[in-house]
């Protein structure tokens, strides 16, 4: 369920008010249905799946605190904390994560 909520915070970059979306924080296909979610902005969850693969959030990256903590993750966040939570925010696929493949 990726249910839309108005005047939220989000749990990753504490922007408030911003609509929210469900992210499961082990990826469905790896069983994560019915287990934990966080409430995330647009911004955090593309920037999310643009950082990491659904096999790497499910091994290690399936915390708040874990996906945080990430280098590039942090230094998302340091940026993305500062700008209009209103702002339509654009992400890239990382350079790490393009060379994956």
């Amino acid at each position: 369920m990726n249910e839309r909520i108005h005047d939220e915070m989000c749990d990753l970059c504490l922007r408030s008010p911003v609509l929210t979306t469900v992210h499961h924080l082990i990826p469905k296909e790896y069983g994560g249905a019915d287990g934990p979610t966080a409430q995330l902005c647009s911004a955090c969850h593309r920037q999310i799946h643009a950082l990491f693969t659904n096999e790497e959030l499910a091994g290690f990256y399936h915390t708040v605190e874990r996906l945080a903590d990430h280098p590039d993750m942090a230094k998302y966040l340091r940026w993305v904390k500062k700008q209009d939570p209103q702002k339509k925010i654009t992400t890239r696929k990382s350079h790490r994560r393009r060379n994956q493949r």
